[in-house]
């Protein structure tokens, strides 16, 4: 067995085991409460550019399910948990998680005391976070340093490269603007019977108009909303076409920021299958599936827009619903995967105000 120390930049050292594959990473530290669901969180495009700490003790017994991957390749730096487990018991699982590691070349750290470190993170806020082989002997020069790195997430770096046919039948006909987006959301279209084009997180607003969608859905992804300036430029002029119009997480923040609105950075943002919102129009709680460091400003939404759901937590904005344009979008991830299905509902939503779009065009 391995050691490596996890070191955070607020001076805290953690003695960790290794496994998964070895080396060295330097990413943005966050922890994610799911109880399941660990592979979709390995395989989820949102996580790009960070450390994810588990805080359900054993994670991996149930072992790794391609069937069940949200993307390709996980995109996160490093995988802390508190106890892996090398046995998995699934006639669906295919090799263990520790071997996925190795073979997807992540780093993992075992054997921490993931509710201790929870703990600072929630308390301290989301900070930078090393995983290193042996302790600096200038601890304090190099925590000093590493509160000054400027880390980020790219949505670019886990978008698709050229438009594919997710499915190349069926009606209406969705483009879905990857940002980072998991296979599940194009799933729950293609299980409605849509059309589905994804488009890279480059294409302009002529490149998606030219495929003549009936709708546009804006995707998740990584990192900050606001440094996204080409993608909301052109979802400014995309916009114009009144093309009905859904935002899941970053697509949210993106749509809100391309109509005038503004972002904070949360203290530790929403991360894992059970965060409580309420849909500001009934009164109704829905539990929710979550990943995002940022959140949209309430005050700051431009005229005719409302906040459609509130996170019962800390009162943050959940949801906005355009007045004057067919256009919404949701904070969380009504696709959830993994995580409650309370809110897919609102494909049904989306897919029934493309319908009367295309009805009123006729």
């Amino acid at each position: 067995m391995k050691k490596a120390y996890l070191i955070l930049q607020n001076g805290r050292i953690f003695e960790g085991i290794r496994f998964g594959a070895e080396g060295d990473v330097t990413a943005e530290i966050v922890f994610t409460t799911g109880m399941t669901g660990y592979i979709e969180t390995l395989t989820d495009p949102s996580y790009h550019g960070q450390i994810v700490v588990q805080t359900f003790p054993l994670i991996g017994n149930y072992g790794i399910i391609p069937d069940d991957f949200e993307s390709p390749a996980p995109k996160l730096s490093a995988y802390i948990v508190r106890e892996p487990c090398d046995t998995p018991s699934n006639f669906r699982s295919e090799e263990t998680l520790d071997d996925y590691l190795k073979r997807m070349g992540i780093i993992g750290l075992y054997g921490v005391d993931t509710r201790a470190l929870t703990k600072i993170i929630r308390e301290y806020g989301t900070m930078n976070a090393s995983v290193l082989s042996e302790i600096p002997e200038n601890i304090a020069a190099y925590t000093r340093e590493l509160a000054g790195r400027e880390l980020s997430s790219d949505v670019y770096a886990v978008s698709c490269r050229k438009p594919f046919a997710a499915s190349g039948e069926g009606s209406p006909h969705i483009v879905l603007w990857d940002f980072g987006f998991k296979g599940s959301i194009a799933g729950k279209l293609m299980a409605r019977g849509c059309k589905v084009t994804v488009v890279p997180a480059s294409s302009t607003a002529a490149d998606i108009l030219a495929l003549k969608p009936d709708g546009i859905l804006l995707s998740n992804g990584p990192g900050d909303p606001q440094v996204c300036t080409e993608i909301i430029e052109n979802l400014k002029e995309l916009l114009k076409s009144k093309i009905p119009t859904f935002g899941i997480c970053l697509g949210h923040q993106l749509l809100a920021l391309a109509r005038g609105a503004e972002r904070m950075k949360l203290k530790y943002g929403h991360h894992g299958a059970n965060q409580p919102v309420r849909d500001t129009e009934t009164g109704r709680l829905y539990i929710t599936s979550q990943n995002h460091e940022y959140a949209i400003i309430p005050e700051s939404l431009p005229e005719g827009a409302h906040m459609s759901f509130v996170n019962v937590n800390d009162l943050t904005c959940e949801g906005i619903g355009y007045g004057d344009m067919p256009a919404f979008s949701v904070q969380f991830h009504p696709e959830a995967s993994a995580g409650p299905t309370d809110t897919e509902f609102l494909f049904d939503v989306f897919l029934t105000m493309v319908g009367g779009n295309r009805n009123a065009a006729k």
